[in-house]
């Protein structure tokens, strides 16, 4: 068995998320049937760094593959890609040791969530148009809030795989531009739906709804309240999958004017 890193882009609006589900299109399933085609068997493990809900998108999501194969790593993306529906692409395929686990090795991740200030024609399944004006300074404040280590318990779903609701987030920062927000958050990890739960926080202290003081609240003690705020899965897209070495961006690699 060979083991090779993957890297992914995906548009998962027709998706229902990342992880294989029976009877369900997922992006880890179609994957999986191209590895079928492509290897000639059933015999393969695939792995994903991460899972991404139901219409979430991917930048640079990765994943591992176990394999026996002589294909070198340019002709299995090749050959993969050619089976995968438009929605998904292969952007890369090396060779790594039999020690690299994408799920285990990420020593942080990034995600971005684009808010359209205008309607779009062209991107309701990528953005997540706000009709109200939303103060993005006030925003900006609200995001400092998060950065550093704090219990997320309040903006997390129960999930029996994750042991600690503490997580550190290195960096929470707004972007504005005439047409667009970005919300741009690096962590070591992430528990199910935190991030558009704080998306959807941060959106309401925008719109004067929420103050400071709630945000830090909700940081303090456990509250169901961020849950209504949970921002939809259209804007949201995981933008890349950091390992030991690896140079943290500082400004978005995503960009999509709209």
């Amino acid at each position: 068995m060979g083991r090779f890193k993957l890297t992914i882009e995906y548009e998962g609006t027709r998706f229902n998320g990342w992880q294989f589900q029976k009877n369900q299109p997922t992006v880890q399933g179609k994957i999986m049937e191209a590895c079928r085609e492509v290897f000639n068997t059933d015999n393969f493990e695939l792995y994903g760094a991460g899972r991404t809900d139901a219409g979430v998108h991917a930048l640079f999501q990765v994943a591992h593959l176990d394999v026996k194969t002589m294909l070198a790593p340019h002709i299995i993306r090749m050959k993969i890609n050619d089976l995968l529906p438009a929605d998904i692409c292969i952007l890369n395929v090396e060779k790594v040791s039999s020690n690299f686990h994408a799920r285990h090795d990420a020593v942080s991740r990034s995600y971005v969530y684009h808010i359209s200030k205008r309607r779009t024609a062209f991107g309701k399944k990528l953005v997540w148009w706000i009709k109200d004006e939303l103060d993005a300074r006030k925003m900006g404040q609200a995001a400092e809030l998060f950065e550093g280590m704090n219990d997320f318990r309040s903006f997390g779903n129960d999930d029996p795989d994750e042991k600690s609701t503490k997580v550190k987030i290195d960096k929470c920062h707004i972007y504005e531009s005439e047409t667009s927000i970005l919300i741009h958050i690096v962590g070591s990890h992430f528990l199910w739906k935190m991030v558009r739960r704080m998306v959807g926080v941060l959106v309401e202290v925008g719109r004067g709804r929420i103050t400071l003081d709630k945000v830090s609240l909700f940081l303090n003690k456990d509250s169901k309240e961020p849950a209504k705020y949970t921002a939809p899965p259209s804007g949201l897209y995981l933008e890349k999958v950091y390992y030991k070495g690896d140079k943290i961006e500082e400004e978005p690699l995503y960009v999509l004017n709209l």
